[in-house]
């Protein structure tokens, strides 16, 4: 299976020459010239996760294909023909198995509403929270995609978040409000972070992939 990282926390998915895409959203660049995408996952209802204007580009290349996310999802796309997903949920579009974990986004500020989030494990080796800090429990997680950067985020808990996955590997995600400074200060403890289990960090920039 193949990972590749597009802008913030937008991803390509890759395996049997099938793909899935995740979380396009505000900040991610079109995805173009698409090529046997059979599936969109988007984790949560912000808009730097998904907006219409990519699920339509998608769409016009792709023919009708299943769009999944929670209740907040289908809601806010009412537009398109979202299936719900929920946490503890597994759904097969062959040649993927996704298993869902956690339920809610984490929280912002008191005076933001807190939306439903889900973290998505990819054939029980990668891992991806969207905008929260969900472990799967009992899993042994390959590669994980680890947000570096949000407005709900502390440096610290996502580091713990790390230190409670143990993953072989970790790249930062959600990485679009931060300069490249702030990436790399964040990509590095992340890093440090997998390393105290003996996991290590692959930095990814937008268009890089890493095999699992």
């Amino acid at each position: 299976m193949r990972v590749t990282k597009h802008e913030h926390a937008a991803l390509l998915v890759e395996d049997a020459g099938k793909a899935l895409i995740v979380d396009p959203g505000s900040f991610t660049n079109p995805f173009t010239e698409l090529h046997n995408v059979i599936g969109i996952v988007i984790t949560h209802e912000h808009a730097d996760h998904w907006t219409p204007e990519h699920l339509e580009r998608i769409l016009k290349q792709t023919g009708p294909i299943p769009i999944l996310g929670p209740a907040g999802v289908v809601t806010a796309a009412a537009d398109f023909d979202v299936t719900e997903v929920s946490p503890g949920d597994t759904v097969t579009i062959d040649p993927f198995t996704l298993r869902f974990f956690g339920g809610r986004h984490a929280v912002i500020h008191e005076s933001i509403p807190v939306v439903d989030n889900v973290g998505v494990l990819f054939n029980d080796v990668f891992y991806y929270p969207g905008d929260s800090y969900a472990v799967p429990e009992g899993v042994d997680v390959k590669l994980l995609a680890a947000p570096v950067g949000a407005p709900w985020l502390k440096i610290g808990e996502a580091m713990d978040f790390v230190l409670a996955v143990k993953p072989r590997r970790v790249f930062g995600t959600h990485d679009m409000t931060l300069s490249v400074a702030g990436r790399d200060m964040g990509r590095a403890r992340l890093g440090w972070a997998a390393e105290q289990d003996g996991g290590e960090l692959v930095a990814l920039d937008p268009g890089d992939s890493a095999d699992v």
